[in-house]
């Protein structure tokens, strides 16, 4: 049994981690691909060291691009990798070029293909990532969930096959890929917790995060081609984001594309010699976790972050009109503002957790377990 796992971006890599080492455990042969998709060192390099990732095994330096270019590309180098390698299935994560090229590249080939963190929708039907979601999902042999609600996504699409509920997967829920026409879905909770629980603890120094009082600032981040593309979104949102740095100290770490449309459209000026609002390069994943589980308040258009805020019962303001994470909504940690926020630092001052802890929508941080049991179930028996 050998596995071809395929990872492209930031938050692949943190998904990938724990998922890597629970196949390590469970003597499957992985053989991880890195499509480039993320090719800066702070979003990619840097991530593999941290998360203690395995080197991959290909490394395809596909870049930027426009999504036609970068998908045609990933799709064409995968499929290179798959005739050399020859693997029992391909494995995807999420929902990004990466993602349904890869998961195009098995498909075409006839080899199964494992989706972790199916089932996910936001009901927009332009959004990038819901196309590649939606398209992965349903040339999907084996589907992970990482929520009640995303296997219910699935059902109602036709998509679920054997309900095999919360548990764990068994030889006898899997037998064979496929066997009733329909992929195998399962519920395994989300994979991001096991990695946040892994870094959580750690202590980590930061020597902008360490000046401020922990619950006195807003972390931000915004990098969406919804967010950045439009020059009189982008203005609005800096100019939003400005004005709540001086209602409260604002860090603001800087994806590359956001940093390069803001360039592009000469914004500069309105972010710049601001006291109270930190641009910083995009942080590490540990940096990130503790900035997040100090702030006050989270803004964002990350669906990854309003997962995050959730985990560390923060609230969350989000820059978009819908979620794919809708149980942070209707739990009161999440609320949608829109590309346009009105008074976003008003908004920002008076935001207060919701009464109650958090349930525990995302799992028990042992979906990794789960994923490399079912594996083991359903391609070694």
């Amino acid at each position: 049994m050998k596995l071809v796992s395929i990872v492209g971006a930031r938050p692949q890599f943190i998904k990938a981690a724990p998922v890597c080492k629970a196949f390590q455990k469970a003597g499957i042969d992985e053989c991880l691909v890195d499509t480039g998709q993320h090719y800066d060192d702070d979003m990619a390099g840097a991530f593999f060291r941290e998360l203690d990732l395995p080197k991959p095994a290909h490394s395809l330096g596909v870049g930027s691009g426009s999504h036609g270019r970068m998908t045609g590309r990933i799709l064409e180098n995968t499929e290179a990798v798959l005739e050399e390698e020859a693997p029992s299935a391909v494995l995807v994560y999420g929902d990004t070029n990466s993602t349904i090229a890869g998961a195009l590249a098995a498909a075409k080939m006839a080899i199964p293909v494992i989706h972790v963190e199916a089932g996910l929708r936001s009901y927009r039907a332009a959004m990038p990532e819901e196309i590649n979601r939606r398209l992965t999902d349903h040339i999907s042999s084996l589907l992970f969930c990482p929520t009640a609600s995303a296997v219910e996504n699935l059902r109602k699409e036709s998509v679920a096959g054997p309900d095999t509920g919360a548990g764990l997967l068994s030889q006898a829920a899997c037998g064979a890929l496929r066997p009733t026409g329909k992929p195998i879905v399962a519920n395994v909770g989300d994979v991001m917790m096991d990695a946040l629980l892994a870094i959580r603890d750690r202590e980590i120094e930061d020597s902008l995060i360490d000046t401020l009082a922990p619950q006195g600032y807003a972390l931000v981040t915004l990098h969406r081609a919804e967010s950045t593309d439009d020059e009189e979104i982008l203005k609005s949102l800096l100019n939003s984001i400005a004005d709540l740095s001086e209602a409260m100290p604002v860090v603001f770490p800087m994806h590359p594309r956001t940093k390069s449309s803001l360039e592009r459209a000469g914004l500069n000026s309105i972010v710049d010699d601001r006291p109270g609002l930190h641009c910083v390069p995009p942080m590490s994943y540990g940096r990130f976790i503790r900035a997040q589980a100090e702030a006050r308040v989270i803004v964002t258009d990350s669906g990854g972050v309003q997962k995050e805020a959730y985990m560390l019962s923060v609230p969350c303001l989000t820059l978009r009109e819908e979620t794919e994470w809708p149980e942070t909504i209707s739990s009161g940690w999440n609320r949608l503002l829109g590309f346009r926020p009105a008074d976003l630092a008003a908004t920002c001052r008076n935001v207060r957790p919701p009464d109650g802890e958090a349930p525990a929508w995302f799992g028990d941080g042992h979906a990794a377990e789960r994923i490399a049991t079912a594996v083991t179930a359903v391609l070694g028996g």
